[in-house]
């Protein structure tokens, strides 16, 4: 059966182990303003993986 992946918001932990990262290259990402598709809600950052599958094949993600 074909699943459709459902769109959630997920947190930095799991953006990580998503992209391959540890936790807190995520929070640098953040923190330098490096575009990544990030949404404060409360307290803690958000993600949809959408949002960051369209954010890698952008070429925004590449290191300068």
């Amino acid at each position: 059966m074909n699943e459709i992946p459902s769109d959630n918001w997920i947190s930095i932990e799991e953006a990580a182990e998503y992209l391959g990262v540890k936790p807190v290259t995520i929070r640098n990402w953040i923190r330098k303003k490096n575009d990544i598709p990030a949404q404060k809600i409360g307290k803690l950052w958000k993600f949809k993986r959408s949002e960051l599958d369209e954010w890698i094949k952008s070429g925004k993600s590449a290191i300068e």
